[in-house]
């Protein structure tokens, strides 16, 4: 990449909407939240590491990580990755609990995690690729991440329970 500036020392990066000057350890303006540019440099330097962090949309960046989508493999679970990463959502791959071969084999289910604010982004991203099935039933006792809440767990186990104490009740007061 072609440097306007004759040194060879990093240039400071500058916000293109305020124009402030930040150090280079920011990635985006605290003022404004608009990616920083470095000064002096008519094209910037382009890695995979800065193209990867300069899509993700800071918005999109909050939260716990949570489960949006389950994966086969490892090349199925970063093209799920890649497709959220066009649309700015960033992502994280976990191996799938309960899976055991080597850490060093891309074989196994994988979970992609997304943070809790780029959640909804990130479903509507995999529902238009028609890679997510679409959302339960208003109706449903499923929850966000595709799982029975525990609550309701809970209460139909005290349930069936409840039943059983009654049957065996009953039992023992014909016997009599």
């Amino acid at each position: 990449m072609a440097r306007t500036s004759s040194s060879s020392e990093p240039q400071p990066l500058v916000c293109p909407s305020c124009a402030a000057t930040q150090p280079a350890t920011e990635r985006f303006c605290p003022r404004c939240g608009m990616p920083l540019t470095y000064a002096g440099l008519t094209e910037q330097p382009a890695d995979g590491a800065r193209e990867r962090a300069r899509k993700i949309k800071p918005q999109l960046a909050e939260g716990r990580l949570v489960k949006v989508a389950g994966a086969r493999n490892q090349a199925e679970a970063e093209f799920l990755q890649g497709l959220l990463l066009e649309e700015g959502v960033p992502s994280m791959l976990r191996r799938s609990r309960g899976f055991d071969v080597p850490d060093m084999l891309a074989a196994g289910p994988r979970d992609v995690l997304v943070p809790r604010s780029g959640l909804e982004a990130a479903r509507e991203v995999l529902l238009q690729a028609d890679l997510l099935p679409a959302a339960p039933p208003a109706g449903s006792r499923v929850g966000a991440n595709g799982v029975d809440a525990p609550a309701r767990i809970l209460l139909g186990l005290v349930a069936v329970l409840a039943v059983v104490a009654i049957i065996a009740w009953l039992g023992t007061e014909l016997l009599v």
